[in-house]
């Protein structure tokens, strides 16, 4: 099982990991309610590297970025269930518009976007290549979303 920790928590392990020579790969998102596209997702981020970060937004980047309505479940409950995966090995929530910010600070091998990205359209890209990173385009088609999910769980109450 992953391990949820503190920005800087994160920092210090990531430092000891790179240390003992592993690299380490980065994904992020909001999984709201986890579904067999981010675990695809995950799974192919985690074979990026010997370590996996997933960075999840907190509930007020959630709402920002999907409405009121959203998040489903909260941050604390959303870390936990991404962290029960066995291909993550940490999870940390961050409050920020994008994750730019932790990609400065924990400079990972690798920033892993989904398939609704190409590397030209990573929101991070430029911050990525500043420090000598490399992004990939990982996943399977994005045939699954939250959205529809919660459209379709609307359609059978």
């Amino acid at each position: 099982m992953g391990e949820i920790l503190t920005r800087d928590a994160l920092a210090e392990r990531v430092s000891a990991d790179r240390a003992s020579g592993l690299s380490v790969a980065f994904a992020n998102g909001c999984f709201d309610l986890l579904h067999v596209g981010h675990v695809r997702y995950l799974e192919s981020a985690a074979a990026e590297g010997d370590r996996l970060i997933v960075a999840i937004n907190d509930d007020e980047s959630v709402r920002r970025l999907k409405g009121e309505s959203r998040p489903i479940l909260a941050a604390e409950h959303r870390a936990e269930l991404v962290a029960a995966l066995r291909c993550v090995d940490y999870v940390v929530v961050f409050p920020e518009p994008t994750v730019g910010p932790l990609l400065e600070a924990l400079k990972p091998d690798v920033h892993c976007k989904g398939t609704d990205y190409s590397v030209e359209t990573v929101p991070e890209r430029e911050v990525v290549r500043a420090y000598g990173g490399r992004i990939a385009i990982v996943g399977d088609p994005k045939d699954h979303s939250t959205r529809d999910l919660l459209s379709r769980i609307g359609k059978t109450t």
